[in-house]
């Protein structure tokens, strides 16, 4: 018996290209139970272009395919419109498959879905099909073999116009051309979404209505191209790691959390919208999470396993594959590039041995130091790609998405001291328990001191960190300054970074204090200069902007001016706006930074 039923979760548009968009859905067969899947049944996905006009009158399927939506895989599944995908047998350790698309079928053979058009709306519907099978979990049924026992495509195909249109279809469009930088692009950012408990768990979806209005010309401005969601998109300690209540630890546990978000009205609207990236934070998996949890305790390991498996079976799935199973990746949209970081699954700190503490120099935010050329690791990665992207496209503003906050530190977290020391007692001693204590860059001054030198060192210009995480909104300029004799010379770098936090925090009492980040680095009782190289360049920068409001911020690039905009807004759409201390007007928080020009 086959039937077709709208998903259960989704339609999600993820990674979106100018001529691809990766489509991803759950289905929900009626006999599954939470984590226990119903051995019996087979889920397969079914989605098809939608042609028509405005009214919707004259709808019709246009091209359709079929999708697997393994069991293995949590029945989530994502498809790549767009994309030259050959019927055949794809293997779930393949690095760019894994649960994704096999089946390309239309009417009587198999063919390989077109091209998408750059720059143009389309509208997608997308069902489930349960089919009977019996087959052993341990055995596969070839591609060939499913579909003999599919429904011809084009004969289902126009049922999906009879579904619940607000259940499974989704808008969105293609970016605009490669190999050209746009003159103007407009996207969102935002992380962290604590899900509300009793009768505030209402609160927790309600900033996603005015973030869907984004996409859409409006008042607001030209229609946004993307969200960026960089972190903390789940609580799986909804309270804290040490407290058993409400932490998952169990498979199910993090499903629910994953089914609950999803199944929010105003984020299922926004996920069906907008071009989705994410990335995973602490919250993903546990509270402050670093891998050395991992040693010698057996718990941590299902906890991770379970945690990791999740995020992949409901965020990594619909992200780009960069580099096969990686977790961090790269992306493209205007000819303005990406690189999102996984600053978690990778991060290591000595402090739970203490037999072999070494404190801040055995701290490694991205992964340990490349020592083996044929397999680069995180950090040699992004370097070459700055380096790259400095090389092909000159000033191109480069986005760096870090889940932790790059700029500012905490007060507590800072070097705090002017004395001259040497780089090593800069680095790793002056206030390093306060640091080494810290959830961001401050306790991995290793990484970052990697990174910025080679970002002086290779004059790459116009980066910029895109975080979230502390629960306080703001905006960073960052400057490099070297001592020459008794002068000293500001480099001709610029760089910056937008914190965008938190989607939703009811305790704004409990952290994200704007008078607990430094404003200011060369300020005596805010002194903060990050020493690079020989000790004589450091990093210096001046925060602003601060708000602990629910919040997203929209970026703006403008081309013609040199110009990023950073505009914030709260849960209700309404621009968010401080006291200003001299006049008492309320001003709105919106920044133009200036960049150096780019071509």
């Amino acid at each position: 018996m086959v039937s077709l039923r709208e998903p259960g979760l989704g339609p999600i548009v993820g990674h979106t290209t100018d001529t691809t968009a990766r489509i991803w859905v759950r289905a929900a067969d009626p006999a599954d139970d939470r984590a226990q899947l119903d051995e019996n049944r087979r889920t397969v996905g079914v989605i098809g272009i939608v042609e028509g006009g405005k009214t919707g009158e004259n709808d019709k399927i246009g091209a359709a395919w079929y999708f697997r939506l393994n069991r293995e895989f949590d029945r989530t599944g994502t498809f790549v419109l767009g994309s030259d995908v050959q019927l055949g047998y794809y293997n779930a350790t393949d690095l760019d498959s894994v649960e994704e698309v096999v089946v390309a079928v239309t009417l009587d053979k198999n063919v390989a879905a077109k091209p998408l058009t750059p720059n143009t709306a389309y509208t997608v519907r997308v069902g489930v099909l349960t089919v009977d099978d019996p087959t052993p979990n341990t055995s596969r049924t070839s591609d060939l073999d499913l579909i003999a026992i599919l429904p011809d495509i084009d004969i289902i195909k126009n049922d999906l116009l009879r579904l619940d249109r607000s259940t499974c279809e989704a808008t969105f469009r293609t970016f605009p051309p490669s190999g050209q930088v746009a003159d103007s692009l407009a996207f969102l950012l935002g992380s962290c979404r604590y899900p509300g408990l009793l009768w505030k768990i209402k609160e927790a979806d309600q900033i996603f209505g005015p973030m869907s209005l984004h996409f859409k010309d409006s008042s607001i401005g030209p229609a946004a191209s993307f969200t960026m969601m960089c972190g903390d998109q789940i609580y799986a300690d909804m309270l804290n790691r040490f407290v058993p209540i409400l932490r998952a630890e169990r498979y199910d546990e993090f499903q629910e959390r994953y089914t609950t978000a999803y199944s929010a009205q105003n984020l299922r609207n926004l996920l069906q919208r907008s071009s989705t990236y994410m990335i995973l934070d602490d919250h993903e998996i546990e509270d402050n999470w670093t891998q050395d949890r991992l040693k010698g305790d057996p718990g941590k390991h299902m906890v991770f396993n379970y945690a990791v498996t999740a995020y992949m079976n409901y965020q990594w799935s619909h992200s780009p594959r960069t580099w096969g199973r990686l977790l961090y990746y790269k992306f493209d949209c205007g000819g303005y590039p990406f690189f999102v970081l996984d600053t978690r699954t990778q991060r290591y700190k000595n402090n739970n041995d203490r037999q072999l503490d070494h404190g801040l120099r055995d701290n490694y935010m991205l992964g340990y130091p490349t020592i083996d050329e044929h397999h680069p690791g995180q950090m040699r990665r992004l370097k070459d790609w700055l380096s790259q992207m400095q090389r092909e496209r000159n000033n191109v503003p480069k986005f760096i998405v870090s889940s932790s906050v790059f700029v500012p530190n905490a007060m507590d977290e800072r070097i705090g001291d002017r004395t001259e020391k040497g780089l090593d007692a800069q680095l790793f001693e002056v206030n390093g328990d306060n640091r080494d204590d810290s959830d961001s860059w401050p306790a991995f001054p290793q990484t970052r001191k990697e990174l910025l030198d080679h970002i002086v060192d290779e004059s790459i210009q116009n980066v910029v960190f895109l975080s979230g995480d502390i629960h306080c909104s703001n905006v960073a300029e960052i400057t490099f300054e070297r001592d020459q004799g008794r002068k000293k010379k500001i480099l001709p770098l610029k760089a910056f970074s937008v914190t965008s936090s938190a989607f939703y925090w009811p305790f704004p009492f409990a952290d994200g204090d704007p008078n607990g980040y430094v404003h200011d680095s060369r300020q005596t009782e805010q002194w903060d200069a990050f020493p690079l190289r020989d000790g004589k360049t450091r990093m210096h920068y001046k925060s602003w902007g601060f708000t602990q409001d629910d919040n997203f911020a929209r970026i703006e690039i403008d081309r013609t001016k040199s110009q990023l905009k950073v505009r914030v807004f709260d849960r209700n759409g309404k621009a968010v706006a401080n006291t200003d201390a001299t006049s008492g007007a309320n001003v709105p928080l919106e920044t133009d930074l200036q960049l150096e020009p780019w071509r």
